[in-house]
């Protein structure tokens, strides 16, 4: 499949368990994709994987809380790979504690990383998006914006502006050709879930309740997202803007 043959795709913490599978899917579907994550060694992982399958990848080195690492970043990808026809603002962090038992520096670190950052990925990059009349974005939230969930209310406030900036920028960028959606993961086997289940009493009967409450019986995969990401950044997805779609095995079922 070449559905994105020709195209640079951005994909930001693209060393990690969602944005490493997206990364792959779209290389395997002739994309053009930066990894960029702050961990290098796990961009390159990511990279050498899409490099194994014979798709076309590069890491870079960016902390998207960095003003100054993100234009370089951006700048040397177009360079490089050619213009940026798609972003997908995937990095992100959480801290798993009760909002009282949390300190002023968790939420400075908190809102940087997950909004302040993907503020900066878009004032840098829809500026040539504009210019050019076209572009696709799809910024990764969480359910946690849709329906709360206890011990993540910083991060669950700043998932919530993510979704409020995407259908604000959405309206605004319409008529450049540009759209922006959002995709919500549920529970998800990644390094921050494992963070999450590590802080409970139990994770394993964490996990089980999980498995219970999760209408599809099984708690989600990276791969579950990528298929959801890769419709609105694709041609299929030409007229749709502003949408928030949850990827949650039926666990939130939000109207």
């Amino acid at each position: 499949m070449s559905e994105f043959a020709g195209k640079t795709v951005v994909v930001t913490g693209g060393g990690g368990g969602i944005g490493g599978a997206a990364s792959r899917r779209f290389a395997a579907q002739g994309g053009r994709v930066a990894v960029y994550d702050r961990d290098p060694a796990a961009a390159t992982r990511t990279v050498s994987d899409i490099a194994a399958a014979g798709g076309v990848a590069r890491a870079y080195a960016c902390d998207i809380t960095d003003r100054g690492a993100v234009e370089a970043a951006v700048a040397a990808t177009e360079s490089e790979l050619g213009p940026i026809a798609v972003l997908v603002n995937n990095a992100g962090w959480d801290v798993f504690r009760p909002f009282l038992q949390t300190s002023p520096d968790d939420w400075e670190r908190l809102i940087a990383i997950n909004l302040v950052g993907a503020l900066h990925m878009h004032h840098v990059v829809l500026p040539l998006m504009v210019a050019r009349k076209s572009g696709r974005v799809v910024n990764i939230a969480s359910d946690a914006a849709r329906v709360g969930s206890s011990g993540e209310a910083v991060y669950a406030a700043c998932k919530a502006g993510l979704v409020a900036l995407s259908k604000t920028l959405a309206r605004e960028h319409a008529r450049d050709g540009i759209t922006l959606n959002v995709v919500c993961p549920g529970p998800t086997e990644t390094a921050l879930f494992e963070d999450y289940r590590k802080g409970a009493g139990n994770p394993e009967k964490l996990a089980e309740a999980f498995r219970r409450a999760i209408p599809l019986g099984r708690i989600g995969q990276p791969e579950d997202l990528a298929g959801a990401i890769l419709f609105f950044a694709s041609d299929a997805a030409a007229y749709v803007t502003g949408q928030v779609l949850s990827v949650s095995g039926g666990l939130s079922m939000v109207g």
